[in-house]
């Protein structure tokens, strides 16, 4: 079973540009998108074979999230049931018979660290969330989490660490997520690979020079990471300032 995950930031710009050919590309059984930008009604995907799955934010040409599916899934479930979190169309659940699917485009702290209070609260609430998930099945959950876990999945470290997305506070968080009984699986399977990005800043060339974060992964259930055959960072397609994340795994 093949999954991508890819923050598109938004989606009718990149329609535009090359999604379908990247679709077509991946041919997934999954494809996950995060940062939309989308409401209901503003773009019409023609997926044949998928089913499709949408979260919209209330604000308008902000957040969102989609999964387009091969197969229909038993249970969808929008946001994690949290009025405070579930406004802005962030997290997606498809449940079948073995695993559940979830995508997830988690808050930015901001510039100035102006919602890194919320964003603990929502790394809390998301986490239990989770947890409460792989009580019941396997969990595989992607998606743009907006941190840099550790010093080798960022460029520059020493001058970031106190930018959003390279704080200690969000670090500990997702150290606290892969302790609760997750893997990620890219760094398990390539754990001393360096200069491996999925987000560059529109800034400064960054692309070009690959100074860049992975902010963007696939965690699954550590008790299917022996599963997962291959995970990749797909940083050679353009498209949005990030690049597709990929899994294979047997389940």
């Amino acid at each position: 079973m093949k999954a991508v995950s890819w923050n598109v930031n938004g989606l009718r710009a990149v329609l535009g540009k090359n999604f379908y050919e990247v679709f077509g590309l991946m041919d997934a059984d999954f494809f996950c998108l995060q940062e939309t930008k989308l409401q209901e009604g503003q773009a019409e995907l023609i997926l044949p074979g998928y089913t499709q799955y949408w979260n919209y934010a209330d604000r308008k040409g902000y957040s969102g999230t989609a999964i387009f599916a091969k197969k229909e899934a038993l249970n969808v479930f929008y946001g994690i049931g949290i009025d405070e979190h579930d406004h802005e169309g962030r997290v997606i659940t498809l449940e079948y018979p073995d695993f559940f699917m979830v995508t997830v485009y988690t808050p930015n702290s901001k510039e100035n660290l102006e919602r890194l209070e919320y964003r603990q609260r929502w790394e809390d609430d998301f986490r239990g969330y989770l947890c409460a998930l792989n009580e019941k099945k396997p969990v595989i959950v992607c998606g743009d989490m907006n941190v840099a876990h550790r010093e080798i999945d960022l460029k520059n470290p020493q001058t970031n660490h106190r930018s959003a997305g390279f704080t200690d506070e969000e670090r500990g968080k997702m150290t606290e997520l892969l302790a609760a009984g997750f893997s990620d699986t890219f760094r398990e399977l390539h754990p001393d690979a360096r200069d491996r990005y999925s987000w560059w800043s529109y800034r400064f060339r960054s692309r070009e020079r690959n100074t860049g974060w992975r902010i963007d992964y696939f965690l699954v259930s550590s008790g299917i990471m022996n599963r997962v055959d291959k995970a990749e960072i797909h940083d050679e397609i353009m498209g949005s300032d990030h690049c597709p994340v990929e899994i294979e795994i047997d389940l």
